[in-house]
């Protein structure tokens, strides 16, 4: 994920080596719990300086935001209550087959070349015959297995229509290379300090198949529901099996020095240079699929650590940097999907997650 973000002076904590003046700093208290405590957690709202906890707000902050910061109240174009800091659920995208078909820009494919590439799809899972060697067996990863009812489907992607809706993006699932970011050639894998993992071919077909399938409107058995404390997350809408791709993480491609004092807390790192000047980042705050709404766990504790059922793994797909979410043990229906946040480049504050 991105790295942290320095510690603003909005909180009511001093700044290293500040005299302690008479400024009534301590009297600012967070107006849910009532605590003066956790000083460096502590915001002051930009319009009305009252306080509040990032873990006491609905849905938390993982961090102190870098730029302006308002109060639900204030933030609200509604009239100002000091009743609750819980943020509305957001309004549903239509559950209407043409809407949702208009918003994923979902192809049209013959039933016949469908079945033809399911089939296909198939056959590369059976077992070759022959001698088989005796060696330490390669798993390979499995394409997802979209719900059979197409009105379950519909109201999967209807799910994450309304996620991108309230969070302003639009739906993509590709990188995207955008004018003033980075360029697409500066993707380049063989850049990436102590290498990266090639995918396989068989692994590159698979991802390929999810692609396609996708496209057509065969959706991951995923919904994107709103939870008052986590925000928007993700669950499993039918058993899915361990290995299983559960997408790509995408969004705009830019440097990672463009984005030091980002406040986006969904970039990912996709690749990490030597030359810093060379690392990059994805930013799926504009154009973004399921994977900016899957949480984190909270590695800090051990009952968090439990709750990890996803891996995100970059490999190298034709010479170009590509972020994995894959399965990384069997998912229940209804189970939600969480992954580890922390990488080895930079320490993401999970410690209030759920």
């Amino acid at each position: 994920m991105g790295p942290a973000t320095p510690l603003r002076r909005r909180t009511r904590a001093r700044p290293a080596g500040a005299e302690v003046a008479s400024d009534n700093d301590d009297d600012v208290r967070c107006e849910a719990c009532g605590s003066g405590e956790s000083a460096a957690e502590l915001l002051l709202c930009d319009g009305c300086d009252r306080g509040l906890h990032i873990f006491c707000l609905r849905p938390i902050l993982p961090r102190v935001p870098a730029g302006d910061w308002f109060c639900p109240c204030c933030a609200s174009p509604s009239p100002r209550s000091k009743k609750s800091q819980v943020a509305k659920k957001p309004k549903q995208f239509p559950l209407v087959q043409t809407k949702i078909v208009d918003f994923f820009k979902i192809q049209r494919v013959p039933t016949a070349a469908a079945a033809a590439e399911s089939s296909e799809g198939k056959k590369r899972k059976r077992k070759p015959g022959g001698i088989r060697l005796v060696s330490k067996k390669k798993r390979k990863l499995l394409p997802f297995n979209p719900s059979d009812d197409p009105a379950r489907r519909l109201r999967q992607m209807a799910s994450l229509a309304t996620a991108l809706t309230a969070t302003g993006a639009v739906f993509s699932n590709e990188l995207t290379y955008v004018p003033g970011m980075a360029a697409r050639s500066a993707n380049r894998a063989a850049l990436e300090s102590g290498g990266m993992q090639v995918l396989p071919k068989e692994d590159v077909e698979t991802l390929n198949l999810c692609k396609k399938m996708m496209d057509r409107g065969e959706w991951p058995p995923l919904l994107v529901v709103y939870d008052a404390v986590e925000g928007f997350t993700v669950e499993a809408d039918r058993f899915i099996k361990d290995l299983t791709i559960i997408t790509e993480y995408v969004g705009d491609v830019d440097y990672l020095t463009n984005r030091e004092h980002d406040d986006g807390d969904s970039m990912m790192t996709l690749l990490s240079a030597a030359s810093p000047s060379r690392s990059l980042v994805i930013c799926p705050d504009k154009r973004s699929n399921i994977a900016r709404f899957i949480n984190g766990i909270n590695n800090h504790t051990p009952d968090g650590r439990k709750k990890q059922n996803l891996k995100c793994v970059r490999y190298d797909v034709d010479g170009e940097c590509r972020v994995l979410l894959v399965a990384n043990r069997d998912i229940s229906k209804g189970e939600r999907l969480y992954y580890d946040y922390n990488g080895s480049e930079h320490e993401y504050p999970t410690q209030h997650f759920v």
